[in-house]
């Protein structure tokens, strides 16, 4: 929390930049999607953790730990929010899509016998989750290994004491206006679009 208190003095909590634009990743997710998921929903997210932490430095100078205890719930969902949109974001490419190489792809060949294995497992759990939440390829750095996790609403990953290494955001504003409330072929779609540049890059940083 400490990192978040001293942004909520410089408020340094903003919207990332895309490094493609809203069309791009048609039609695995539309732009209309891609537009309303960026501007609207994510900065959300951004918006309510600002205003949350500086409440909370306000009730942490009062010396008001009632206050701040109430303001952790607030902090979690939109700080989640703004961190899981944020690797969401970098996990997708217009240039993605394909099969991991490299130490990542290793890893899932070593753990699931085959990358199609892998794509079955995790789309099935990730389908799997009941109401809003998230799907994650993460690193346990107990274990030494990868596997596959849940976390309901904006829950991080972090709070499962792995490393996020690719998300995959089931929230239904995520994929309704393309999907309806079919999941499954949301999830079928999105493997056309997922950078696994990225995913390997954080699986190297992690290990």
């Amino acid at each position: 929390l400490h990192d978040l208190d001293a942004a909520a003095a410089s408020q340094s909590f903003k919207l990332p930049d895309l490094k493609y634009d809203f069309g791009a990743l048609e039609p695995a997710i539309s732009a209309q999607i891609m537009e309303i998921h960026y501007t609207k929903h994510h900065q959300t997210y951004v918006t309510n953790l600002n205003a949350t932490l500086e409440q909370y430095a306000e009730a942490e100078h009062k010396g008001d730990v009632a206050k701040m205890i109430a303001l952790q719930g607030a902090i979690k969902f939109n700080g989640g929010g703004h961190v899981n949109h944020t690797l969401f974001w970098e996990n997708l490419s217009p240039n993605g899509g394909g099969e991991p190489t490299g130490a990542i792809g290793d890893a899932i060949t070593k753990k699931w016998g085959s990358f199609d294995a892998f794509k079955k497992d995790m789309s099935a759990t990730t389908a799997a989750v009941q109401g809003s939440g998230w799907g994650w390829l993460a690193f346990d750095p107990k274990a030494k290994d990868i596997k596959i996790v849940t976390c309901a609403n904006q829950d991080p990953c972090s709070t499962t004491g792995c490393v996020p290494l690719l998300g995959i955001d089931v929230w239904e504003h995520a994929y309704y206006l393309d999907y309806k409330n079919v999941r499954p072929d949301y999830l079928n779609a999105i493997w056309s679009v997922v950078n696994w540049e990225t995913v390997g890059a954080r699986f190297d940083a992690a290990k």
